[in-house]
């Protein structure tokens, strides 16, 4: 095979588009399409079971409990930076915060499919992604950038749904006894150790040690719904709409 044809694998859940890139691909004789699968678990499974790829071409939203995303994370465990081109009609949220999360670096590229749907326009997606270009279509990008914000702002987007719990009661005043009791845990340590949780997703294990501080500052953050940051006078900063720290007012 022709060394500066693109061995690749696409991962696509709709067989007609699964079908029509295969043979758009194949015809621009720059691609050697070696397989097709509708998920994930699949993608990965291939990899495993036969020869590696160039690169893998590669839908977000997909059947299967894995997301595109979620699957380049579980390939790239097995193949380090394994080059991915994402592509999507879906405009999820969800979808730019695994993305934003998944702290993929480089050899990608993540465009919308309405913008990036002709083999002509992909094959140079390929390429760039196998050489180790990184390419973020505008739109997604703005996206990305939108949805990180809007979380910054969000402090109980950092925080799992058990501990978002916890740290409501916590607001309302509880002892960790009495947050124990109403939820019924047996061990009483384990509300402790979901708030040492809570103040490092916060960041209120870096300006304080006090446990009493990090617990009122917690209660704070909760009443006032936005992240907030406390420097070592305990001078208190929120995120602007630039998404840069500024002091807080109110």
């Amino acid at each position: 095979m022709d060394r500066s044809v693109l061995k690749t694998l696409i991962v696509e859940d709709n067989v007609r588009l699964q079908e029509a890139l295969s043979r758009g691909l194949a015809a621009t004789g720059a691609v050697a399409v070696l397989g097709a699968v509708a998920c994930g678990e699949d993608a990965l499974e291939f990899l495993l079971a036969s020869e590696p790829v160039d690169v893998i071409l590669m839908d977000v939203a997909l059947s299967g409990a894995m997301n595109g995303i979620a699957a380049a994370v579980a390939i790239r465990r097995e193949y380090p930076r394994q080059p991915v081109v994402f592509y999507s009609i879906q405009d999820d949220d969800a979808y730019y915060r695994a993305f934003r999360e998944s702290s993929i670096l480089s050899h990608y590229a993540y465009v919308r499919k309405s913008n990036y749907l002709l083999p002509e326009m992909i094959v140079p997606l390929l390429r760039d992604a196998v050489t180790g270009r990184s390419v973020v279509d505008p739109d997604v990008e703005a996206r990305i950038q939108e949805v990180r914000h809007r979380d910054a702002q969000d402090p109980m987007s950092l925080l799992e749904p058990n501990e978002q719990i916890v740290v409501r009661l916590l607001a309302q005043g509880l002892t960790n006894e009495q947050i124990a009791e109403r939820l019924g845990f047996r061990d009483k340590r384990t509300i402790s150790r979901t708030n040492g949780q809570i103040y490092a997703a916060w960041g209120l294990t870096d300006s304080t040690t006090d446990e009493k501080a990090a617990r009122t500052r917690a209660a704070i953050i909760v009443h006032s719904g936005r992240l907030i940051r406390w420097d070592d006078d305990g001078s208190a900063y929120v995120l602007n709409a630039q998404n840069e720290w500024e002091v807080w007012s109110e």
